[in-house]
This record gives structure tokens, sequence and C-alpha cells, in this order.
């Protein structure tokens, strides 16, 4: 605590060199209990999972009956692509071996993504990854099903178009930026640990 001129006890906050202590810190970068990512871990990827083949079934037999275009807005598109590749139609394939391929490369990735979920101690990893593994089994689903991944949403700018993508690809996605975020603007698990 350091003293103000008037005598009063006031707070200090730490230099910018010093740990952050975990009181200090947001929410989400708190550590967590096993139990609660495990809990947290569970409920993330069973929520996207679910709502991720819900909307698809309701895409491809309600919506997409007959495939068509369905224009939402000047930039916004429903469509009904079959993705033979990985998200954004990266590494497509007409190989019969792919979607055996791609569905083993995105069990072997969540697996690693599993480990990982285990090792982190915040809420917004656990989401970040949660999500990404989410996501991935997902489109697995679809692989292994439909031996494609159905995509829906289409934006475009001015003649040019975002490739078509899913739920899926955007909890992936979505993720993604959010470990990029966590990695490069929380404090390390080193700093909280110490603190």
């Amino acid at each position: 605590m350091a003293g103000s001129a008037r005598g009063v006890m006031m707070p200090s906050r730490p230099a910018p060199h010093e740990p952050m202590s975990t009181a200090m810190a947001p929410p989400t970068a708190r550590p967590l209990s096993a139990q609660t990512r495990a809990v947290w871990s569970l409920s993330i990827v069973c929520a996207v999972l679910a709502a991720d083949q819900a909307l698809k079934w309701y895409m491809l037999y309600v919506v997409m009956q007959p495939p068509r275009t369905i224009e939402l807005t000047s930039f916004f598109n429903l469509v009904m692509v079959w993705n033979r590749g990985i998200s954004f139609g990266l590494l497509t394939g007409e190989a019969a071996y792919m979607p055996w391929l791609l569905s083993g490369l995105a069990f072997a990735v969540s697996l690693v993504l599993l480990v990982m979920l285990w090792r982190v101690r915040t809420l917004s990893s656990v989401i970040a990854l949660a999500s990404i593994i989410g996501g991935a089994i997902g489109n697995v689903f679809d692989r292994l099903r439909f031996g494609a991944v159905a995509d829906f949403f289409d934006f475009h700018v001015s003649g040019y178009h975002w490739p078509a993508f899913n739920l899926a690809d955007a909890a992936i996605t979505c993720g993604v930026i959010l470990l990029l975020w966590d990695g490069l603007f929380e404090p390390s698990e080193s700093i909280r640990n110490s603190s």
C-alpha cells in the first residue's frame, strides 16, 4: 500500500515490470480449477457442435431445397457449396481418400488441442481451444457423412467473394483469433503463476 499526502492508504499498482496479481487480472485471465475447465470445455465443444449440426441440417433440408442463392443483403448471401477441402476451401481435392485424410488430420489436431486444453488455466484459452475443437468435430461429421463439408455463408464486396463457410469454420476462426489475442495481450501463464 502506498500512502497519499493526507495519510489515507491507497492501493498501489505494480510497476510495469512487476507481474500482475491474479486478483487484478481480468476474469478471463484468472486461473480455473480442473473441474471448472472441464465443465467449460465440454459445454463449449457440445454447444458449438450442436449449433453447427442443427444449422447444417436446417440449411440442407429446409432452406436449400432446392439449392439456390438467397441474397440477404448487398454483401451477404446464403448459398449451397460442398467444400471438399479444409476451412474456406483450402486443400481441395477430388480423390476418394481426401475426406478420410482430412478427417484424420482434423482428429489428430483435435487430440493435440485436447492436450493443450488440459494444460491451459484461463477461461479465454479454454473458450478458444474448445471452440476450435467443436468446429473441427462438426466438419469431420460432414466429411464422414457426405464426403464434403456443407458451407452456406457467402460474404462479398464489389464482385469479390470470400470463400463460403459455415458455423464450424466461424467457431474455428474465432477460437484462433482469441488464442492469438490471449497470447499477444494477456499476461503469460508463468507471470500469472508467479504472483
